[in-house]
């Protein structure tokens, strides 16, 4: 007993102090956005707490630069990349995981070696693609982009949501006269609602986060993303860095947002694959 204390202790510490690790610099990051750029230069300490509580940071991301056109670029881009990774991954995974075909296993492998490369060596023929096909300098070509980034991974993760389900349920469901379509779109797609959501968010957060290609491709300030806009405001000569804060905060609360409303079907993803049958 004594020893089960003893690792519960030093689980609780781990726990604690990753938390620490974690959460230090978000709070310090909304207490900055909370400060005046008088108070940030003068100070010679860091402290986690302003001492006159200011709005200027906010109103100067919202009046001084074009945020909500920012905003609406993440916005657009990342939901059309999600809805369409998601949808296309979907499927792969459920043909990969329901269809036997010549190749299969190489197909699958040769996905999952694509994750194994850095990202940065796609860049050069990604650009060179978009630019021989008018696609540079604009959201379609940001999107497919995106989509092709997460397609190889979200389709791993269906696949695997897909596998725990049993096959069984297809067999009956042909024997009632069930075709593919109607087995995938009324029997396993529900079963699968907490890996979809899942592989959702998983999608949206690397979308709406993506930075490097965005900056390379995009030139015209309008087409911006919030990622590119905000790397941008702390290569200027004087950084202020209430305001860099401010909009760095106000860029990550829709993905918050959106897993504070998910998060059950998050987790419950997370323990779906782990069970067969």
């Amino acid at each position: 007993m004594n020893s089960q204390k003893r690792i519960n202790a030093l689980c609780y510490m781990g726990l604690t102090l990753g938390s620490l690790i974690v959460l230090v610099p978000i709070l310090y990051m909304a207490s900055t956005s909370f400060k005046s750029i008088n108070e940030i230069m003068t100070s010679s300490t860091v402290t986690m707490f302003p001492k006159t509580f200011s709005l200027e940071a906010y109103k100067n991301v919202i009046t001084e630069y074009p945020f909500f056109t920012y905003l609406k670029n993440s916005v657009v881009i990342s939901t059309v990349a999600t809805v369409l990774a998601v949808l296309f991954s979907t499927l792969a995974g459920y043909g990969f995981s329901r269809f036997q075909f010549k190749g299969k296993g190489m197909i699958m492998m040769f996905i999952l070696v694509t994750q194994m490369f850095p990202a940065v060596m796609l860049f050069v023929p990604y650009y060179k693609l978009l630019t021989i096909y008018g696609l540079a300098n604009s959201r379609r070509g940001i999107i497919l982009v995106h989509i092709a980034s997460v397609i190889p991974f979200c389709s791993w993760m269906m696949y695997g949501f897909f596998n725990s389900i049993s096959r069984e349920l297809d067999e009956a469901a042909r024997i009632d006269g069930c075709s593919h379509l109607k087995i995938f779109w009324k029997i396993i797609a529900p079963l699968t609602l907490p890996g979809l959501i899942s592989t959702t968010i998983y999608a949206f957060i690397q979308s709406w986060n993506e930075y490097m290609f965005t900056m390379l491709c995009i030139t015209s300030d309008k087409m911006k993303t919030l990622p590119v806009a905000i790397g941008q405001m702390a290569s200027y000569d004087k950084i202020m860095w209430n305001d860099l804060m401010a909009a760095s905060l106000l860029s990550s609360l829709p993905v918050v947002v959106m897993f504070i409303f998910l998060q059950r079907y998050f987790i419950s993803s997370m323990t779906q694959g782990a069970v067969k049958g």
